[in-house]
């Protein structure tokens, strides 16, 4: 596979020595791109566009058309995972996805497998191994999943939710059966994580969209402990250096430091938390990325640059920081706008790493 021409978003994960802060934006590839929108309809669904390895390599590579960016990540869904275990996922106009059989009884449990990457997940793989040498070297690509507790959230659910009722009773009432699916859960994880490095993605994320409901006991029991089981069984090495796990839950500002102890390289800080509080927590023994709260992008450019500067000060000097949005970049963004935040990190971080 080609040599990277652009390597500082691995270096700054790995805490090493950079030039600037790199920078990239969770939901990159997106509708706030008028070129995403119409490969979009092109392919005819959201779903179609997943499945389809050459539409899924085109909309992952339109954000780098435009923008400097650092990193390009896969285009995919969280969901890939439990529609692979049998679920059946579907989305339905306006309202998100849904799953045809959530899992809700010991038997459900019981009926689903961890699936074969390269089987009932090969169009990701393929995705990937298309991406990859798309890329020709010119920036890392990063694979993803959804965090166990997470996908587990839309599985019990059988959709999104605002109170999560149907799997926090089963947390409460059955404990060890939610234990069981999110073992299973965890296992497909890291089976989907290590095909994504084994087909060309040099670094990794687990997003936990909904650790952040939770308790912190709970959290801790239920949502960390899962993804800790995942980096345990992750491939940490490929095409000779390492591969960085970043985990982000967002609203998880409180659980930095244990985070920092589940053997991940990087954590994701949404905006409610100071860099400067979250590095304190972590002791430098991880990277950050972030956290620019989304909605700033709807600022002038000027304005996006102070908060910009607030947020690479807030940091401070040193290595080991990826600037991101705190979460991901909202639909209706003019895309002018993130240009002027990629310019304005790419200027003003220098100072930083003298």
């Amino acid at each position: 596979m080609s040599q990277l021409t652009n390597d500082t978003f691995l270096r700054a994960l790995m805490r090493e020595p950079v030039d600037y802060t790199p920078v990239w934006m969770m939901r990159q590839a997106g509708r706030y791109l008028p070129e995403y929108r119409a490969t979009r309809e092109k392919a005819g669904s959201f779903m179609a566009l997943c499945k389809n390895p050459e539409l899924a390599c085109e909309v992952t590579l339109q954000p780098l058309e435009r923008f400097p960016l650092d990193a390009a990540i896969l285009f995919s869904d969280i969901l890939t995972v439990p529609d692979a275990m049998g679920l059946g996922l579907y989305f339905a106009d306006g309202e998100g996805p849904h799953f045809e059989r959530p899992v809700r009884t010991a038997a459900d449990v019981e009926r689903i497998a961890v699936p074969d990457p390269e089987g009932e997940l090969k169009y990701v793989m393929d995705a990937v191994s298309t991406i990859r040498r798309e890329l020709k070297g010119r920036v890392p690509l990063i694979g993803f999943s959804g965090s166990p507790w997470t996908l587990a959230t839309y599985m019990v659910e059988g959709s999104g939710s605002k109170n999560f009722s149907h799997i926090k009773g089963m947390m409460f009432d059955r404990p060890d059966l939610l234990h069981s699916l999110l073992a299973k859960t965890a296992d497909s994880v890291a089976s989907y994580l290590n095909a994504q490095i084994a087909r060309g993605a040099q670094a990794t994320m687990i997003f936990d969209t909904w650790g952040g409901s939770l308790a912190p006991a709970n959290y801790r029991e239920f949502s960390l402990a899962y993804m800790q089981r995942v980096i345990e069984g992750l491939t940490r090495e490929s095409e000779g250096r390492k591969v960085p796990v970043i985990l982000f839950t967002k609203n998880g500002g409180q659980w930095l430091g244990d985070m920092a102890k589940t053997g991940c390289d990087a954590l994701g800080v949404d905006w409610t938390t100071d860099l400067s509080d979250a590095r304190r927590m972590v002791e430098d023994r991880v990277a950050l990325q972030g956290n620019l709260d989304p909605c700033t992008l709807y600022a002038s450019p000027e304005r996006i640059r102070e908060e910009v500067a607030r947020v690479l000060a807030s940091y401070g000097h040193g290595n080991g920081h990826v600037f991101n949005l705190g979460h991901g970049i909202t639909p209706d963004v003019n895309p002018e706008h993130a240009g002027a935040m990629v310019a304005a990190v790419h200027e003003l971080s220098r100072a930083y790493h003298l």
